[in-house]
């Protein structure tokens, strides 16, 4: 059988996303109840990192483990990936040595071409057009919290980035409707706008995206890679901040979400994080839980 691969949301149907989120809440209970786990025992996880991080590496690493696995790091410096090896060759060869693959890059291709090679899953823990990972969290944290998400508002603040893109799939996938605010200039990808143009609203100003929302989410103004543009993005974004004014727009039990690192006096204000609203470090933690209801998915192909 043809491995699975997690490269986008739209690689699962919207019922097998919401199966592994509700094992991933189930999986979240049972690990803050004590109980321990070995369903993936002997298997192991190649992770893959060309672009740094801290809740990636501990989220999986510390996933594997919890589920009997282990975790095999490699850096770009660790590999042949960084040294001109074709990357279909190197997922030849690493894939027949473990159970599932997860790569963290720059260019989304690269996921691509590897999976096209791979003979075992593989999942995107981050590309510069998507961050499929970080959204399974984020749908998790909003469930437990507020239950279902289908036919609420949500409203993206700042950057057409890879978490916007993520979020118009998830738009799509569970069935809310998303708002964007963003500077000009500064807009999502024009074919996945067309693409899923019945569930989004580009608009201009915080304001108008945050009215009525029942979530509000947001990234750092400058992603990984685009530190030159600091300046002309501080700019351009300095009117895009998720601050207790904006929350008071939105709907009276709005939550909060910020993928992190944040840079809080940027897109989020300093008292921001503690807000009542904030769920950001519900979210975070999800990420493990997340991630390991994917793996027994994608590695066992059943969710026990």
């Amino acid at each position: 059988m043809a491995a699975r691969h997690f490269l986008t949301l739209s690689d699962m149907t919207t019922a097998e996303l919401e199966d592994v989120l509700d094992h991933a809440s189930r999986l979240r209970k049972e690990w803050r109840n004590g109980q321990t786990r070995d369903t993936l025992k002997n298997r192991v996880l190649a992770m893959i990192f060309e672009k740094s991080s801290t809740r990636t590496r501990v989220s999986f690493e510390a996933g594997m483990t919890q589920l009997g696995g282990t975790a095999m790091f490699l850096s770009s410096r660790d590999t042949q990936l960084g040294r001109g090896e074709p990357v279909e060759d190197s997922a030849i060869v690493i894939s027949s040595m473990v159970d599932a693959v997860m790569i963290r890059t720059f260019g989304h291709d690269t996921v691509e071409r590897f999976a096209a090679a791979s003979s075992k899953p593989v999942i995107n823990a981050l590309t510069d057009d998507y961050h499929p990972c970080q959204l399974m969290a984020d749908m998790q944290t909003y469930r437990e919290l507020r239950g279902s998400i289908k036919g609420a508002t949500v409203a993206w603040i700042g950057d057409g980035n890879n978490m916007c893109h993520s979020y118009m799939n998830a738009a799509e996938k569970f069935g809310f409707h998303l708002n964007i605010a963003c500077p000009e200039g500064y807009e999502p990808s024009s074919q996945l706008m067309e693409q899923h143009a019945e569930r989004i609203t580009l608009v201009r100003t915080p304001e108008e995206a945050a009215r009525g929302a029942n979530l509000l989410a947001t990234d750092v103004w400058a992603s990984m890679g685009q530190e030159d543009e600091q300046k002309a993005r501080e700019k351009a974004f300095s009117s895009y901040q998720i601050n207790p004014a904006l929350m008071t727009l939105a709907d009276n039990d709005a939550l909060f979400l910020h993928c992190l690192p944040a840079h809080r006096g940027e897109e989020v204000s300093a008292d921001m994080m503690e807000h009542p609203a904030s769920a950001v470090w519900h979210a975070a933690e999800n990420r493990l839980h997340a991630q390991k209801a994917l793996l027994e998915f994608l590695i066992l192909n059943r969710l026990d």
